[in-house]
């Protein structure tokens, strides 16, 4: 009885894989299997008529036709979307390029600005404007120098004639009592003299 069990069990199971829906041909030229597949496929299925001939199916060959058209034209939309795609790119590559000129015109312009100074109404590059700044300092230094000498010299000489004028004028003033007393001399003596020649 289990002997028997066990041959009914097999026969169910080899019955089962038997039966197992095997894939069909159109199952297996799908459009989602590459073309080099489905024709293999295609060419696995044909019967040989001879030794340089195949028989194919109409319809089989009709599915490949409408999977390779299918394919066609998804590879032509995807060409044309990545023709669409590397367009937009060298576009705004372009742009990017047309930027980068522009901002290296600004920054060489910005560059110029503050590599130069405007000085009584004429552009100066720094080291012209700071050479000329040091050498007006220099020059309004000395200038400065010299009028202090200058003043000093000046208030020296100043003073060593106000001191030869206060000399003079001492001098004047002792002259002016000896021509004074001199003259009063003279005067004594001619009133004496006419005093003497009137008695």
């Amino acid at each position: 009885m289990y002997k028997i069990s066990l041959a009914f069990i097999f026969t169910l199971i080899s019955f089962a894989s038997i039966a197992q829906p095997q894939p069909t041909l159109q199952q297996k030229l799908q459009s989602n299997i590459p073309i080099n597949s489905q024709f293999q496929t295609l060419l696995n299925q044909s019967r040989n008529q001879d030794a340089y001939f195949k028989i194919i199916r109409k319809s089989n060959v009709e599915i490949i036709q409408r999977n390779v058209a299918d394919s066609l034209s998804r590879y032509t939309k995807e060409i044309a979307s990545l023709k669409s795609s590397t367009s937009t790119s060298t576009q705004q590559i372009q742009s990017l390029q047309d930027s980068v000129q522009t901002l290296s015109a600004d920054l060489a312009v910005e560059r110029a600005k503050t590599d130069s100074i405007s000085f009584l109404g004429m552009d100066f590059s720094k080291s012209a404007y700071h050479t000329l700044v040091w050498s007006i300092i220099t020059v309004l230094g000395l200038a400065f120098f010299i009028v202090l000498i200058s003043f000093r010299k000046a208030k020296v000489d100043a003073v060593e004639h106000q001191k030869t004028a206060e000399e003079l004028q001492g001098e004047l003033q002792t002259f002016k009592k000896k021509a004074l007393e001199t003259e009063q001399k003279l005067k004594r003596q001619l009133l004496d003299e006419q005093m003497k020649r009137d008695s």
